[in-house]
């Protein structure tokens, strides 16, 4: 196979909320570019991308799956990306990787919690997007809502380029705006017709093609010298400026379609590689590092997966190339890795290949400790590139073997749990002894425990979830005076400081200066402070949980010419901080939750009042057509095993969803974890 230049090269990955469709548009591009001769049914079973046999059991995408295909001379590397929360760390660590991406919507229910938590991922990675409104053959499907839903909660500027042909059942095709062409799809039909635009449609079309002309006009300023002088744009103007607002992300250029009945996808993907960027189209990963295929080799590890044939480490390579037996760095880890195999994957299939070249992504098996987020580089020109950051665990369990023979087993198995998925920690509790499997959420810790279960054959014991608390100081001290000294023959101890803590507004969880004057504390120890006092947010004085949302200043301190060191004023400010925070009035905080529950306009009630049973603050209440959407706040503790409650109380017929919220104070105080 002849490898891309570059430029035809891009590097996507597919976001949505669970059930808006993601899952089966990645497998009509599968399908259309001749990948897969087979489309496979998300309900069936059959997706290429939803291998897992949990997957297939559940419905739903649990781990980023990375697929290649080509169209139009270009080859995509794409990967299909989880969208229910509890996995929202698959998708942190995809889109470190990824040049673009497409925002997947439902066109009934458009944005959708989960839909907002992968928008702002991609928006903090810098990644541009296209939007698709999937399902408008839905009953109660609307484009023009579900637009206006992209501008209301997302903030963006949404650019409809596409008018659909019918409606729910009648939905057939759509209207290309800037060439002013219908395309049409039957069913059963290989490809669709390109025709004139329907006389019934063609007014509105017109319209529509105005006021996309005007909105990017508004935009970019050579699309905005051309309206002016022409009163209208160009199509290769409004192409190249779309293009121009969507690397900037001034702009979401918006298609629609209906990815189950196979109608929208290729233009989809024309607009992919219309405007979406090339590896080489995206600022380099750091100022050293181009995205050159000559240049020394630099690649990022993503994602680690243990499998029957062997370890394999996904990798998006930044710039050189990579091949058979040729021997990197793990610059992360600090040892040198020789590269027995490189390889082309598709979901659970791989073909090997002789190399692979800046602007790739693919999957490198021989490195042995490679874990994700670490960069692999020439080792004549280390670099370290920056790993995707990792959530916080917020829900634990503890977990043991029933049979004892198997806890060597089980240990081993989780330590490799928790190499695949750095999101899921594993940890001994010093008081009870027992093993603590610590995770997103109850279904992620769900998921983990099952993949120990079928993939490793062990039975295993599970207890009740539990959360992970926090403690913050609701009023601080001020000039806590710690004297560390210590003699015990020969060179001594000797530290004296003297700190006030507040509480931090916002969501900073720590924060450290120093008001010292005259020299009296030197800067190395000033540092030395603020490492104890970090030393001592581990524990917190109420029952042991980590503390947050503290300020400390160093306000005073004396040395010892001969008896003071960094240990010394290190031991002093973690004893500090300790004892300031037993004089402080604390509070005890708890995870929260934002829910969205939709259940039939009858159950309402019910709901509400099993919502405030559980601690949970309604925030919103919409009723559209039969059906009730209630908005609520509440504690994480209070959510485990509402789902089978919420199917009890509606006959089956609710749905939640979830996403985290951060933290609250907790009424009364929490059992010690």
């Amino acid at each position: 196979m002849r490898t891309p230049e570059i430029t035809a090269v891009r590097n996507l990955g597919i976001l949505a909320h669970v059930d808006a469709g993601k899952t089966t548009v990645t497998e009509r591009v599968l399908y259309l570019t001749g990948a897969v001769h087979k489309r496979g049914e998300v309900h069936d079973g059959t997706t290429v991308t939803d291998f897992d046999p949990q997957e297939r059991d559940r419905g739903i995408t649990i781990f980023a799956a990375a697929v290649s295909c080509d169209w139009a001379g270009h080859r995509i590397n794409l990967i299909d990306t989880p969208g229910h929360v509890d996995f929202s760390d698959e998708v942190e660590r995809s889109l470190r990787v990824l040049d673009g991406a497409v925002a997947v919507f439902d066109a009934v229910a458009g944005v959708e919690p989960q839909s907002e938590t992968v928008w702002r991922q991609a928006d903090r990675h810098g990644v541009p997007r296209l939007a698709f409104v999937n399902k408008l053959d839905r009953a109660g499907a609307d484009l023009d809502a579900a637009v206006e839903s992209l501008r209301d909660r997302l903030g963006t500027v949404p650019l409809p380029v596409q008018l659909p042909i019918g409606r729910e059942d009648g939905f057939t095709g759509v209207v290309d705006l800037l060439r002013m062409r219908a395309y049409v799809w039957t069913d059963g039909a290989g490809a669709y017709a390109e025709r004139a635009v329907p006389d019934d449609l063609l007014d509105e079309a017109r319209h529509r093609r105005r006021r996309l002309d005007e909105a990017v006009a508004e935009l970019h300023p050579g699309a905005f010298e051309e309206f002016l002088a022409r009163e209208e744009l160009a199509e290769e103007t409004l192409r190249g400026a779309l293009r121009d607002l969507t690397l900037a992300g001034e702009a979401v250029v918006v298609l629609c379609g209906s990815a189950y009945r196979n109608r929208g996808i290729e233009p989809l993907l024309d607009a992919v590689v219309a405007y979406l960027p090339a590896p080489s189209d995206v600022p380099p990963v750091r100022g050293d590092v181009p995205a050159d295929p000559e240049a020394p080799f630099t690649a990022l590890a993503f994602k680690v997966s243990a499998t029957a044939t062997g370890r394999m480490t996904y990798v998006r390579v930044y710039a050189g190339t990579i091949g058979k037996g040729d021997t990197v760095l793990d610059a992360t880890g600090g040892r040198t890795e020789r590269i027995a195999r490189v390889l082309r994957v598709q979901a659970d299939r791989a073909t090997e290949v002789e190399a692979a070249r800046a602007g790739d992504i693919v999957a490198v098996v021989g490195p042995k400790s490679a874990r994700a987020g670490a960069t692999l580089c020439d080792p004549a020109a280390p670099v370290v590139l920056e790993p995707p950051t990792t959530a916080d665990p917020v829900v634990s369990v503890a977990v043991e073997a029933r049979r004892a023979t198997d806890t060597g087993r089980l240990a081993t198995a989780l330590a490799r749990l928790s190499e695949e998925d750095p999101s899921l920690v594993v940890r001994s509790d010093p008081e009870t002894g027992q093993t603590v499997l610590s995770g997103l959420g109850e279904l992620h810790l769900e998921v983990a425990v099952e993949k120990l279960r079928r993939d490793r054959g062990l039975e295993v014991a599970v207890g009740r979830p539990q959360v992970a608390y926090r403690e913050t100081v609701a009023k601080g001290v001020t000039g806590l005076l710690y004297r560390h000294v210590k003699q015990d023959g020969g060179a001594g101890q000797f530290a004296h400081v003297v700190i006030d803590v507040e509480p931090l507004e916002g969501e900073e969880e720590f924060a450290f200066r120093s008001t010292v004057t005259g020299g009296r504390v030197p800067q190395e120890y000033v540092r030395a402070v603020e490492a104890g006092c970090r030393d001592a947010l581990v524990e917190g004085p109420i029952g042991g949980h980590p503390v947050t949302g503290v300020r400390v200043t160093l306000a005073d301190g004396a040395t010892h010419p001969k008896d003071s060191s960094e240990m010394a004023f290190r031991t002093a400010g973690r004893f500090a901080l300790r004892e300031a925070l037993r004089a402080s009035a604390m509070t005890l905080l708890e995870p929260v939750a934002d829910v969205t529950v939709t259940v039939p306009a009858e159950s309402v009630g019910a709901v509400l009042g099993d919502l405030a049973a559980r601690r949970g603050r309604v925030t919103d209440r919409t009723t559209r057509g039969g059906t009730a959407v209630v908005a609520a706040t509440v504690p994480l503790a209070e959510l485990f095993g509402y789902a089978s409650r919420l199917r009890g109380r509606t006959q089956g017929r609710g749905t939640f969803t979830t996403r985290p919220a951060g933290y609250a104070p907790a009424p009364g105080r929490a059992p010690v974890a």
